[in-house]
Formats: C-alpha cells, sequence, structure tokens
C-alpha cells in the first residue's frame, strides 16, 4: 500500500512537468493567399468601355477606365480575356492599360490567356509580336509552346512554326529531344494542317520531326491517316498504317482499327477488312459497335447477305441480350435494300421476342419497301403478332397500312 502511494505519487510529480504538446498546421503557409472576388459591377462596366471605345484615342480610353475606380488583380485581367474570346482589340488595348500600373506585373498564366486569344482572332502579326515579349520576360512554358503551335498551324504559317523554336532558345529556353516530344505530345502541328486541308504543310513538318528523331503521337498518325482517306489517297494512308504495323504495333488500338475497317469497306475491300478484324482479335482488342457495323455494311454493299446475317446473328448471340446499337439499323435497312425482305421480317421478329425496341429507322425502311400487294398479309400476320406482345398502337398502324 505505501508502495503504490509512493508510485502514485511521483507519477503526479512527473506529471506536471508535460505540457501538452500543440500541433500547429503549416498548410497555412504553403496554400496560396485566396484570390479576391471580382466585382460584377465593375467588371461589366469596364468591358463595356472597352467594347464601346475599343477604337477611340489612348488618352480617351485611359481616362474613362481610371474613372471606374476598379481594384486590378490578375483575375480581374482573366475574366476580361473571358469576355472577349474572340476579339483581340479589347484585350490588347486593356492589356497596354495594365502596363500604366507600376505595382502590377502580369504573370505566364495572364500572358497565356492574352495570347490565346490574340491566336483565335488569327491577328498573327500582333501574336507574333506578343509571344517575343513573353520570351523577353521570361514568360514561357509548355502551354505557351502549345497556343503557338496550334495557331500559327491553322494558319499556315510554316516557317514561323520552325522560327518559333529557334526564337525561344534564343531567349533562354533551350529545346531537346524530350522537352519537346512533351510539348507536341499530340503535335498540334499536323492537326492543324490537316484540319485546313494543307496536307503538304503537314507532310513537311511531320516528315521534319521525323528527321529530328520525333516518335509521332497515335493521334497525329489517325489524323493524318483520316486526311489521306478523304481526298481519296487510299494507297499512301495504307503505307503509313503498314508503317505503323511494322515499327510501333504496340501503339495500334481501338481507334486505329476502326478507322482503316471503315474506309476498307467504303472501298468494297472486305477480305482485307476481315483479315484486320481477325488481327484486332488476335490482339485481344474488342471491337466496338461502330467497327462492326462498318463490316456490315460493307458486307451488306457486296451483296453478301448470308454471310453478314450469320455473322450478325451469331455475334448477337454469343453477346447475349443487351440493348440494340446502331449496326442493328444498318444491318436490317441493308437487308432491305438487297431485296431480302423475309430475312429483315424474320430478324425483326427475333428481336421483338428478345423484348428489345428496333428502332423507327427500322419500321419506316420496312413500311416503305413492304409496301405492295404482296405485303398486305404480311402487315395482317405481323400486326396480330404486335397485338399479341402488347404493341397495340403499332400494331393498328401496319394494319392501316
Amino acid at each position: 500500500m505505501i508502495i503504490r502511494q509512493r508510485t502514485t505519487a511521483v507519477a503526479k510529480s512527473f506529471i506536471g512537468y508535460f505540457v501538452p504538446l500543440r500541433f500547429e498546421s503549416t498548410d497555412s503557409q504553403l496554400v496560396a493567399k485566396p484570390t479576391s472576388p471580382v466585382n460584377p459591377d465593375h467588371l461589366l462596366r469596364v468591358c463595356t468601355i472597352l467594347y464601346q471605345q475599343q477604337n477611340s484615342p489612348e488618352s480617351r480610353l485611359q481616362s474613362n477606365l481610371h474613372a471606374c475606380d476598379f481594384q486590378l488583380t490578375h483575375e480581374f485581367f482573366l475574366q476580361v480575356c473571358n469576355n472577349f474570346p474572340f476579339s483581340w482589340r479589347p484585350v490588347y488595348r486593356f492589356f497596354n492599360y495594365t502596363e500604366t500600373y507600376p505595382r502590377f506585373d502580369h504573370t505566364t498564366v495572364s500572358f497565356n490567356k492574352m495570347v490565346d486569344v490574340i491566336g483565335k482572332s488569327r491577328n498573327i502579326d500582333l501574336f507574333w509580336e506578343v509571344l517575343h515579349e513573353m520570351g523577353r520576360r521570361r514568360l514561357v512554358n509548355d502551354k505557351t509552346f502549345r497556343i503557338a503551335l496550334k495557331t500559327l498551324a491553322k494558319a499556315r504559317e510554316l516557317k514561323k512554326c520552325v522560327e518559333f523554336f529557334h526564337s525561344m532558345n534564343a531567349y533562354g529556353f533551350e529545346y531537346s529531344l524530350g522537352t519537346l516530344n512533351k510539348v507536341v505530345e499530340p503535335l498540334y502541328l499536323i492537326q492543324g494542317f490537316c484540319e485546313v486541308g494543307g496536307l503538304i504543310e503537314a507532310s513537311k513538318i511531320w516528315n521534319l520531326m521525323v528527321d529530328e528523331g520525333f516518335e509521332p503521337d497515335i493521334d497525329a498518325v489517325e489524323k493524318m491517316m483520316e486526311t489521306l482517306f478523304k481526298i481519296n489517297r487510299y494507297d499512301e494512308a495504307m503505307k503509313l498504317f503498314q508503317s505503323m504495323r511494322s515499327k510501333r504495333m504496340e501503339d495500334l488500338g481501338l481507334s486505329t482499327y476502326r478507322l482503316v475497317i471503315k474506309w476498307m469497306c467504303k472501298r468494297g475491300k472486305i477480305a482485307q477488312a476481315h483479315l484486320m478484324f481477325e488481327e484486332m482479335h488476335m490482339r485481344k482488342i474488342e471491337a466496338d459497335n461502330l467497327t462492326l457495323g462498318s463490316l456490315l455494311y460493307g458486307l451488306l454493299a457486296r451483296g453478301r447477305v448470308n454471310r453478314s446475317l450469320q455473322g450478325h446473328l451469331g455475334k448477337r448471340g454469343r453477346k447475349g441480350h443487351d440493348a440494340l446499337v446502331n449496326f442493328d439499323t444498318i444491318f436490317v435497312g441493308g437487308l432491305v435494300k438487297a431485296g431480302k425482305s423475309l430475312e429483315a421480317t424474320k430478324y425483326v421478329e427475333r428481336t421483338m421476342k428478345r423484348g428489345l425496341e428496333v428502332p423507327r429507322f427500322d419500321y419506316n425502311k420496312f413500311l416503305h419497301y413492304q409496301s405492295n400487294e404482296e405485303g398486305v398479309v404480311m402487315f395482317e400476320e405481323v400486326g396480330k403478332k404486335l397485338r399479341a406482345v402488347g404493341l397495340v398502337d403499332l400494331a393498328d398502324i401496319l394494319e392501316i397500312w
């Protein structure tokens, strides 16, 4: 008992020396200060002045902006840019006005926002001038490169695209193979030229990138192939695809195969499309509805109805019950156009027995191609079956038809 009391007393004496620990978070020191909210009334007033007086003399515009008595912040500048997404003049004149504030310095974010607006308005001369100003102020980052390359490519400024890299290098933004691969990962140049039909310019950039050791992104490869297909240069598109198969087989995915199979079927190359489909199966790439629809369309267009019927129903049977998709419509429409009304009727009946809804497109085709004397009896029989499964409205339409 004495020992227990002495132990308790000693413990209490030691407890008095311990001070509760207070854990102070350092998050407040790491997290940036929240941006002050923008006054919507001030923003509206400033934007109204910029719009109405965008062609006014500089002194008059600045005097009216000073009279607004607004708080200039980076968020305010970005909001002004958002209000003029395709008009360079109000944004650039407001930028010149902000330069009169000695305590306000633009950042990479604000410059990128402004240069993006200027690029979308296609003022290439001013766009080029602002890019150099960003380089002089050392406010260039990866996003700046993306904006510059995409804008210059769409404007078909091939020389400026190449010169841009050298200019940024002169400002101290040295580029290496790894840096450029990161910056132009989707190859905006090639995509931009392809979108405006500049295949020659896109090819030049492509060859330049390959010579420098770049590895084109798969999106750029597909864009180039799609452009070649559309302008009826099928052989060149297939050469590009074959080079990808031999050098970068692992990069080929569903989207690439879908594109190639689609255009093969359009040109009637069903055997080649089937080989591509088998290759997908061997690589364990599951075909989507668009790919299957292209194959069915190609088979039906070539009159191979039995083969398309077998492949379609077999594929659907293996997949089990699921909702109707786009290639069902293609399939039924193709059967009817090929004069195989009986097969189309059987397929529609099988579809309805599975409890699935037939698209309206199929009904319209069905009615149109069966509107003859031989179709009267068939309409009556189908109407009875529809009424039996509860589709009374549709049954009435068929019987009246």
